[in-house]
C-alpha cells in the first residue's frame, strides 16, 4: 500500500505520549492505528503486543512481569480484546508515573475499550484516528477522498472497482465477526439490514420507532444497534444543541455513517456517476464534510441546531474561544438564507460559514462567509476573516 503521511496525526500522538503516561488511540478497525503507532512510537519489537495473535496473549499470561518498565513504550493492540489487562496496567503507572509508558490501540470507543471508566482517571490521555484526512492526500483528491472514504485500504485501491470490493468485505467482516470480538452478539444479517437502512436515514434526525416498523424489530433494539454501531466508532450520533429561547427546538440526535466510501457502498454507489445523480448527494457531501471538519478543528461538544420551524444550522462548535456555525451545501453559488439570519442571532455565533463545492472564499454579510470545502479543511488558517 503506497505511504501516505499522516504528520498533523504523528504529531498529536507524539504529544500526547510526551505527556501521559497511557495514551488511548482509538479509531475504526482498518483506520491505520498501528500503522501510525509503528511510525512514530520508538519501541523494540518486544515492546509489542498485537491482542489478535496467540502469540502475545500468551507472553501476558503474567502481565505484571511482560509490561515491567524497560524504559521503552510498550504498545498493546487491540486492547479492547483483554479489559481485565487495564487493573494491572493502572498499578504499573502508579509505581512509575514517566511519560510514554505505553500506547493502548483500541477499534472502539475510549469507554468499550475500558480506559473510558475511572479505572485510570487522570493516567491517559485520548486521541482518535480516523480516515485520511483531506490534508493528508491533497485538495484535488477531495472527490476520490468522498467517494471511497477515507480508510487507507479502499482509498488507495488501484481502481475505484478494487476499493469498492475492499469496502464490500470490510462490511462483511465487521457485520460478522468485528461486533461481535467487540462484545455485540447481533445477527449479522439483521445488522446489515439496520446498516442499510440507516444509510438512508444518513443525516437525517434519529427516528427509532420508523426504522424499527422498516426492519420489524422493537425500538429498543434499533436503539442497542445504532449505540453499538457508535461505539465502534462507524456511526456518528451528532446531539442536538438547546438554547433558551421560545422555539421549540429539535431533541433527537442526527445520525451519519462516519465513513462516506462505507456509505456509499451501503447505498449501493459505485462510481462518481452514480453518486451524482444519487438523491443521497447533498446529505453525502453534508457527512463528508462534517467528519472532515471535526477532524480538522478541535472542538469538546460539537453539535447541531434545529427547530420545528425549520431554521438549522448542520455544525455547531467552540474553538479556539469561539463559537462558529457551519452550513454545508453541494452547491456552486451559496447564498444567504432566512435560517442563517436566525442561527446566528439565536445562537448568538461569532461567525457562521457556508461550506460549498467551489473554489473561492468570499463574505456574504459581514458575519457570513461562503468557503470552499478543500479550501476550509486545507487551508493554513481558514476561519480568519475573509
Amino acid at each position: 500500500m503506497p505511504l501516505i503521511a499522516r504528520s498533523v496525526d504523528a504529531q498529536r500522538l507524539r504529544e500526547a505520549i510526551s505527556h501521559a503516561p497511557v495514551t488511548l488511540l482509538t479509531g475504526p478497525r482498518q483506520a491505520g492505528k498501528s500503522t501510525l503507532a509503528g511510525q512514530t512510537v520508538s519501541s523494540s519489537p518486544a515492546a509489542f503486543f498485537d491482542l489478535e495473535d496467540h502469540r502475545d496473549l500468551a507472553r501476558l499470561a503474567e502481565p505484571t512481569l511482560a509490561l515491567r518498565d524497560t524504559g521503552e513504550t510498550m504498545v498493546i493492540d487491540e486492547a479492547q480484546r483483554m479489559p481485565e489487562l487495564f487493573p494491572t496496567l493502572r498499578v504499573l503507572v502508579d509505581e512509575n508515573r514517566r511519560p510514554g509508558r505505553f500506547v493502548v490501540l483500541g477499534s472502539a470507543s475510549p469507554d468499550l475499550v475500558g480506559l473510558g471508566s475511572e479505572s485510570l482517571a487522570g493516567r491517559v490521555t485520548f486521541v482518535e484516528l480516523g480516515g485520511f484526512r483531506l490534508a493528508d492526500v491533497g485538495p484535488e483528491r477531495l472527490d476520490d477522498l468522498w467517494l471511497r472514504g477515507g480508510l487507507p485500504e479502499s482509498f488507495v485501491a488501484a481502481t475505484d472497482e478494487a476499493s469498492n470490493r475492499w469496502r464490500d468485505d470490510y462490511i462483511s467482516t465487521f457485520l460478522e465477526r468485528d461486533l461481535a470480538a467487540l462484545g455485540f452478539r447481533f445477527p449479522a444479517t439483521t445488522m446489515r439490514r439496520f446498516w442499510t437502512m440507516l444509510a438512508h436515514y444518513h443525516g437525517q434526525t434519529w427516528n427509532g420507532a420508523r426504522i424499527a416498523r422498516s426492519i420489524d424489530v422493537s425500538e429498543s433494539t434499533v436503539r442497542r444497534y445504532v449505540d453499538a454501531l457508535s461505539d465502534a466508532l462507524v456511526v456518528r450520533q451528532l446531539r442536538p444543541w438547546f438554547t433558551n429561547i421560545s422555539k421549540r427546538q429539535v431533541k433527537s440526535p442526527r445520525v451519519y455513517i462516519r465513513d462516506s466510501g462505507l456509505l456509499h457502498r451501503l447505498l449501493g454507489i459505485s462510481t462518481m456517476y452514480d453518486l451524482e445523480r444519487s438523491p443521497m448527494l447533498g446529505t453525502s457531501w453534508e457527512g463528508m464534510v462534517v467528519e472532515q471538519i471535526l477532524t480538522r478543528f478541535a472542538s469538546a461538544d460539537p453539535t447541531y441546531w434545529s427547530t420545528h420551524g425549520g431554521a438549522e444550522l448542520d455544525l455547531r462548535l467552540e474553538t479556539d474561544g469561539r463559537v462558529l456555525g457551519f452550513e454545508i451545501k453541494r452547491t456552486a453559488q451559496p447564498a444567504v438564507t432566512k435560517s442563517m439570519h436566525i442561527a446566528l442571532a439565536d445562537l448568538e455565533l461569532d461567525h457562521l460559514f457556508v461550506v460549498y463545492a467551489g473554489p473561492h472564499r468570499f463574505a456574504l454579510t459581514d458575519r457570513i462567509t461562503a468557503i470552499g470545502a478543500a479550501d476550509l479543511l486545507t487551508a493554513q488558517d481558514p476561519l480568519s476573516a475573509p
